[in-house]
């Protein structure tokens, strides 16, 4: 399994596919699938029976994983797409953005 760069929480832009240009915060990050949920992007429609959660049915809108590849990390001080590096500093390892170089 690689190492993921992109964290739950985080600020993105996608920067490939349909969606091209959206930005939005990370809400889950699935390792094993390489794939990602982002807020408000990626949304999908989804027929639902009447339930005791939802008496009504009918069409709900809900976001789909995209691909980590095709997302960003937006660094907080350029606003700026960036990629993403790792190093250690003291006996912890931290990210950083390679554009600023500050510590994310």
């Amino acid at each position: 399994m690689i190492k993921l760069k992109i964290k739950s929480g985080d600020i993105v832009r996608v920067i490939a596919g349909d969606h091209k240009g959206s930005e939005g915060k990370v809400l889950r990050v699935y390792r094993e699938k390489n794939k990602a949920i982002v807020e408000g992007v990626n949304m999908v429609s989804k027929h639902t029976k009447p339930s005791a959660k939802n008496p009504q049915g009918g069409i709900v809108k809900k976001e789909a994983s995209i691909q980590i590849s095709n997302i960003s990390l937006i660094d907080p001080k350029t606003k700026e797409t960036t990629r993403v590096g790792i190093r250690v500093e003291g006996d912890k390892k931290v990210r950083f953005s390679k554009k600023s170089n500050q510590v994310l």
